[in-house]
């Protein structure tokens, strides 16, 4: 069969305008696209994008409420700052490259520094409208997927300054979609944590703050209980807080200019160093930092005119000439306010040596861990490595990077097959791992998979040392997988929660059925899946898939691919919710648990 000739000549080269290269290139724009079941989904990045501009203008001094409304898909955000000079309006909203955020003057402090952000919001929205009101006067333009519609100006003297912004997320870009009020509600009472003094009002209901850091800690924190209540300093460009509970490791939560930094960056390791240097200029000694710092939870936000970040993303910030501002300032701080809370430096204090007792203990521990993995291999048993790692600072494809940890040698040679070699690795799992919760730190040293897993992830002095940017749990969807990932999850979160909380962890959806005939083969991952393929396919041969060891290296590569992977995110509300539900589901409350299964039990008997 002969080629097919492509001429690649002036007439194939085209030019999108920015709006169509928008809805081309949706990703590059807003990251994921999804449904709204995920928090990092685009139609809430959209929703952000729009709020990030309300909040600048509380940031700048005007406006101290922003209204939101929702009505099925549709969503409107009303503030009261200055309002978009008129004659730009539909500039503002359609050209990129285009906004007042270029002019220090105007914004000091701002994430979206590169004017596309409602412009996106527009291009990706099937209805799309903004009123500016100012000085008695408004400016309203109407778009649709970008193209202006309308446009009508005019007085309204009854009116306050400000502007309003309605859109729909376009169900061509976006398929069936559903906003979760929950990810919603979560996000605003962040931009109340972060804007002290802001009221954000959500169909009717108020989110603000007082305590602004401490208040995010408390809800975070939860029912834990804290060795010393929380320290909160705020200062006009860093505000933090911090407080030790008695977990294990460190959490923290950080921020630039109110964009949430889940994976850190300078200026949340200058905050660790800041607070390690004042409590060891106050008690007059060298504390190591993990001795000072576990079991530590805490919050750094900063404003950064033009702040540099690692990534498009922005979840790492990489400014460097703030690390030693930020180390003075927490230093300081905290010198001082040990001095005048002599209670909590006591309480303090007495945590930071009980953990330097606890490292002593273990030491010894640790060494026959590492001398018993010696004698086992080289490497870690169980371990299928990939080429690149996310420790790899100029590794390409870093982010790609993904450990899949699965259940057993049969499951885990169909993925080894299946596999990018360059960016994915397999870890096989023995049988169900050790319930660890109520469990002290040397259980990861004593039992020899849960060392391994943590050997293998490289996080064993904390997760800046993470080799892989996704930890996916990949067991069968029958009562046994389920409870090893219940058991993978415990281990994390009992001792490893930062990397939780920072968004690392990933459960693989895997399909229930097979349906397919001669033309088409479809995988259904619900009964309600599977019922649909039925009623299309003609003359359908239907498997069940009972485990992942039943799936073959030619099928599970469309599993693991990540293009096509289905991974859902393990997101977390609050530790405080987490550490309940782990006290209520792997303690040793049998009796309770047993109720509560019966109650809740579905039968599928007829």
């Amino acid at each position: 069969m002969a080629k097919l000739k492509i001429e690649y000549d002036e007439k194939t080269i085209q030019t999108l305008d920015a709006l169509e290269h928008i809805r081309l290139r949706t990703g590059m724009y807003i990251g994921r696209i999804g449904d709204g079941s995920n928090p990092a989904d685009g139609i809430y990045v959209m929703l952000k994008e729009v709020i990030d501009n309300s909040v600048d203008e509380f940031i700048m001094g005007v406006g101290r409420k922003i209204e939101i409304t929702r009505d099925g898909p549709q969503v409107t955000i009303r503030d009261f700052g200055r309002g978009i000079p008129l004659g730009k309006v539909v500039d503002c909203v359609s050209q990129i490259n285009t906004g007042g955020k270029y002019n220090d003057d105007v914004f000091q402090f701002s994430v979206g520094l590169n004017g596309v952000g409602t412009k996106a919001v527009n291009a990706l929205s099937s209805d799309f409208e903004v009123v500016s009101h100012r000085n008695g006067k408004f400016m309203r333009a109407r778009f649709q997927r970008g193209k202006i519609i309308e446009q009508k100006g005019g007085k309204d003297p009854q009116a306050a300054d400000g502007t309003v912004v309605r859109f729909v997320p376009d169900p061509e870009i976006f398929g069936e979609y559903q906003w979760r009020e929950e990810y919603i509600e979560h996000r605003l009472q962040y931009y109340a944590y972060l804007n002290t003094g802001l009221a954000l009002v959500y169909n009717g209901t108020r989110c603000t703050s007082k305590g602004g850091l401490a208040d995010l800690l408390d809800a975070e924190i939860g029912t834990e209980p804290k060795v010393y209540d929380i320290v909160h300093c705020k200062q006009d460009r860093l505000e933090f807080a911090f407080t030790h509970t008695h977990t294990y490791g460190e959490t923290y939560f950080s921020f630039v200019n109110g964009q949430y930094t889940n994976d850190g960056g300078t200026h949340q390791s200058a905050f660790r160093e800041g607070i390690l240097k004042g409590v060891n200029e106050f008690a007059k000694n060298g504390f190591a930092g993990e001795d000072v710092r576990d079991g530590l939870t805490g919050a750094v936000a900063i404003k950064l005119q033009d702040p540099v970040f690692e990534s498009q993303t922005k979840n790492k910030l990489g400014s460097t000439e703030i690390r030693s501002w930020i180390v003075n300032a927490v230093r300081d701080e905290v010198v001082l306010w040990l001095h005048k809370n002599p209670t909590e430096s006591e309480q303090l204090i007495a945590k930071v040596k009980q953990n330097q007792k606890i490292r002593k203990e273990l030491s010894a521990i640790k060494k026959e861990a590492r001398e018993r993995a010696k004698k086992i291999a080289i490497r870690i048993p169980k371990l299928i490595d990939c080429k690149v790692h996310l420790s790899d600072a100029k590794g390409k494809r870093r982010e790609e990077t993904t450990i899949f940890l699965t259940e057993g040698d049969s499951a885990g040679g169909a993925m080894i097959q299946s596999r990018d070699v360059q960016t994915q690795a397999i870890y096989s799992l023995k049988g169900k791992p050790l319930n660890t919760f109520g469990l002290g730190r040397e259980a990861v040293y004593k039992n020899e998979e849960l060392y391994n897993i943590m050997r293998a992830l490289g996080i064993e002095d904390g997760i800046d040392g993470l080799r892989y940017n996704k930890v996916v749990i990949a067991t069968d969807a029958d009562v046994d997988g389920m409870h090893i990932r219940n058991l993978l999850l415990t281990y994390f979160l009992r001792y490893f929660e930062e990397l939780v909380v920072s968004g690392h962890i990933y459960i693989l959806e895997t399909p229930l059925f097979r349906v397919r005939n001669k033309k088409e083969t479809v995988y259904c991952y619900s009964e309600a899946e599977r019922d649909r393929a039925l009623k299309r396919i003609r003359g359908p041969e239907i498997t069940r898939f009972k485990g992942l060891g039943e799936i073959s290296p030619k099928e599970f590569i469309h599993f693991i691919n990540p293009e096509k992977a289905r991974l859902t995110q393990v997101l977390v509300r609050s530790m405080g919710d987490v550490q309940d539900a782990l006290a209520f589901f792997m303690g040793k409350n049998t009796p309770a648990r047993r109720d509560f299964i019966v109650e809740n039990l579905i039968s599928d008997i007829t």
